[in-house]
């Protein structure tokens, strides 16, 4: 079943404050295998002009998915998340995620549209400090196969 354009435009309410931490910033950069020092030593990240380390790019998708929830959680919108694929992931930063950061998250409904049975979802997700500016949006695209494709698998 397609999924209904009227939610293009649908903005969900932000998320609780998460905050960025050193440690946590230290594990995803080690997680993803990037060894700059900006992103685990302090002194290297003010080398730089940072008040602190900062975040390696994609450390944000843990969050705006998490926000993207709401979303694909909306039994309004009917979206089948057992048969949703990761599609496309794009980040526009206005500036880098810091150590100490607290981080909301806005989720809009970018855009909806069905190809070859698939239904495709397009979720933007903007994340503002604590003193409503915007750091980054990230755009996420959810593919949810068709019923037909999902089933022939096994």
């Amino acid at each position: 079943m397609a999924l209904d354009q009227s939610f293009v435009g649908r903005t969900y309410p932000p998320t609780e404050p998460y905050e960025v931490g050193r440690e946590k910033i230290r594990e995803f950069a080690e997680a993803v295998g990037d060894t700059n020092p900006v992103y685990t030593d302090p002194e290297a990240a003010k080398a730089l002009g940072y008040s602190d380390v900062i975040a390696p790019p994609t450390f944000v998708f843990s969050i705006t998915f998490r926000a993207a929830g709401q979303v694909v959680e909306d039994p309004q919108l009917g979206l089948d998340y057992s048969r949703v694929v990761h599609g496309d992931q794009k980040f526009a930063y206005r500036r880098p995620v810091r150590a100490g950061d607290r981080l909301s998250v806005t989720s809009t409904i970018e855009a909806v549209k069905s190809l070859a049975g698939n239904d495709i979802i397009d979720i933007r997700g903007d994340v503002h400090d604590e003193a409503g500016e915007l750091v980054v949006s990230a755009l996420t695209k959810l593919v949810a196969r068709a019923a037909d494709a999902a089933e022939g698998e096994a």
